[in-house]
């Protein structure tokens, strides 16, 4: 009897087991079924929701590549203005070189050639009215340059009849002060030419990069505007010479 018993209730187990075993694969079928239809959903959630933001992505893109380009440019254009203005300061300095000579050599040519007084007033009134003009390579205008090449311009001339007067007094040809001045004029002069011609390269390449499309949309939004430049003037831009 107890091992009929103990057999039934073996049996029993076996079978409780049994539909346990059952009863969870149900369970786990129940279960991915439901995680499936879960990642379904939500898969065409965000499906959709790409959908609807892909436009304003590539949008926003757009922006930032125009951005970028925008930003490039810009800096481009500053870049070449500080080039030109780097290369106008070398103008002026070279004029000014010029400038402070002159005292010396008015009074040295005085010295020898008093009674030429025209001749030097004429480079003294000339160096006035050159030193004068002041311009802002930022906002400069073609007439302002103008005006200051023509000063210059006066002042050369000047200078180049008080030199041509020396030649009628052989103490003053022979004097070594005049002579290193001379010299330094001259070299001074030349001096002017190479910067006037690299403020010209300067000004060129500034205008024709803000000139160009799609640049000049940007530049005349930013305020950037053509660069004026020295003009070819004959006899402006020679050294005066004395032959010794």
């Amino acid at each position: 009897m107890d091992v009929n018993k103990r057999r039934k209730m073996f049996i029993n187990k076996e079978k409780n087991h049994k539909n346990e075993k059952i009863n969870f694969k149900v369970l786990k079928n129940v279960l991915n079924k439901e995680i499936k239809n879960i990642v379904i959903n939500d898969f065409d959630v965000d499906f959709d929701t790409i959908k609807k933001i892909l436009p304003w992505i590539a949008v926003l893109g757009v922006l930032a590549i125009i951005v970028l380009w925008c930003v490039g440019v810009y800096n481009r254009f500053v870049s070449a203005e500080e080039q030109v203005e780097s290369a106008w300061a070398q103008v002026e300095n070279q004029y000014q070189r010029r400038a402070d000579l002159i005292p010396n050599l008015v009074e040295t040519v005085k010295g020898y050639a008093s009674h030429e007084q025209e001749t030097l007033d004429a480079v003294v009134s000339a160096r006035a009215r050159a030193t004068q003009i002041t311009i802002d390579p930022s906002t400069a205008t073609p007439e302002q340059l103008a005006a200051y090449q023509a000063a210059q311009g006066d002042l050369s001339q000047a200078l180049g009849r008080l030199l041509a007067v020396a030649e009628s007094y052989p103490d003053l040809k022979a004097n070594e002060n005049f002579r290193d001045l001379q010299q330094q004029l001259e070299g001074t002069e030349n001096r002017i030419t190479v910067a006037r011609q690299l403020f010209n390269e300067e000004a060129r390449a500034y205008n024709t990069l803000i000139r160009r499309f799609p640049n000049n949309l940007l530049a005349g939004m930013f305020g950037f505007e053509k660069k004026p430049y020295f003009e070819a003037e004959e006899g402006s831009n020679k050294a005066p010479k004395v032959a010794f």
